[in-house]
């Protein structure tokens, strides 16, 4: 049991400061002078929204500000039967706008996945060449656009994933999330930079539309209540197997607000996991399996070394193995994204994630969930 212990600890520190090595290797993008857009893109941006009506309008105002001139993109709003305002604050808007705001009502019809249906069913009448999506409760910065746009002429990318960030927030549940979100988009960012891209978020995706088409779509994992990204990002990769990229820019940060209650944040995370039994390519289910076993390793390793299986040297070894390269990679991360302030909360997580994982690997295996006041499987 020690060698096996000790083993997984070593591999997942190895794996761990391949991440940080392979993080600080990405390069930074910018928009500057330097950077002229000889072909731009028109883009559609999509956002699917249900009982958004606070938040959506200050979305579309910072769209409003961008500097991607409003002839080259258009805004859908995909409302999914709407219980309050949503529809009528967005169709109010439309003539507030310089950019062409396009109210998209759905039909309140049963389906397993409502956010695959508004993206699908916006696609459809979308007239950008890139689409670009993300949610009603996000913000975003006035270069958004303008860097996506660079980005991808840059790097004739198929899919653009881009990086996510919490909203200012001061309790520790909140800095917790942004801790925990730092590590899985900065993981997403290092698969997509090894060449075999494993997660992304739909808060801020972008593809060129033609290739939405050319893999069919959501088509084959609709029945799937999550995964409008990662698991169309997985089709994307396996018929472009070097066209997902990672925008690494600070002005390409979306950002949306962490899970208020923990029951919001429950549903959430077993939505999220709700994807891993869809997954078609081996890579993303092994690695979810390592981490899986490198995480339950801690909690392993201290009942065994109650039970005097380990001694207190080795017990120290395991989580020095665990502890320092994730503070060297997430710390990374974290100054990125402009969270330094959350660095210190680290430790926290630390001791909280491996129960986490563990939790939500078992809740995953149990079916049904809610999402925006609805119960899905």
């Amino acid at each position: 049991m020690v060698y096996i212990l000790l083993s997984i600890s070593v591999l997942y520190a190895l794996f761990t400061l391949i991440l940080a090595v392979t993080w600080w290797r990405i390069p930074v993008f910018r928009v500057d002078s330097t950077v002229q857009l000889t072909n731009r893109p028109r883009i559609s941006v999509i956002i699917p929204v249900r009982n958004e009506e606070h938040t959506l309008p200050l979305l579309l105002g910072d769209l409003q500000a961008q500097t991607y001139h409003s002839s080259d993109f258009e805004v859908i709003v995909a409302d999914d039967s709407s219980t309050d305002n949503t529809l009528k604050i967005t169709k109010s808007l439309v003539v507030k706008m310089a950019y062409p705001l396009r109210p998209l009502p759905l039909a309140n019809e049963p389906t397993t996945s409502p956010k695959k249906r508004a993206i699908g069913q916006s696609i459809i009448v979308a007239t950008g060449d890139l689409i670009v999506t993300t949610d009603g409760d996000c913000r975003v910065g006035p270069k958004w656009l303008e860097t996506i746009a660079a980005f991808y002429e840059k790097t004739g990318a198929r899919l653009i994933s881009g990086p996510i960030s919490f909203n200012p927030d001061q309790s520790l549940f909140g800095d917790l999330q942004t801790v925990e979100s730092s590590s899985l988009i900065g993981a997403g960012a290092c698969t997509m930079a090894m060449g075999f891209p494993t997660m992304c978020n739909g808060a801020n995706l972008t593809y060129e539309k033609r290739v939405f088409n050319e893999v069919g779509g959501f088509e084959g994992i609709d029945h799937v209540a999550s995964g409008d990204d990662e698991l169309l990002m997985h089709k994307v990769a396996r018929r472009f197997p070097n066209g997902v990229k990672f925008l690494k820019s600070a002005d390409a940060i979306v950002h949306t607000s962490p899970q208020p209650t923990l029951k919001s944040f429950y549903h959430q995370r077993k939505r999220w996991a709700s994807k891993w039994r869809a997954y078609q390519s081996v890579l993303p289910s092994v690695l979810a399996v390592f981490i899986f076993a490198s995480n339950i390793t801690l909690p392993i390793a201290a009942l065994d070394y109650f039970l005097s299986g380990l001694t207190g040297y080795q017990l120290i070894g395991v989580i020095v193995l665990k502890a320092a390269p994730e503070w060297l990679f997430l710390g990374s991360v974290l100054r990125f994204l402009k969270k330094e302030r959350v660095i210190s909360r680290i430790p926290i997580t630390q001791l909280i994630y491996p129960f986490y994982v563990v939790f939500f690997g078992l809740a995953a295996q149990q079916k049904g969930f809610l999402w925006k006041g609805r119960s899905l499987r």
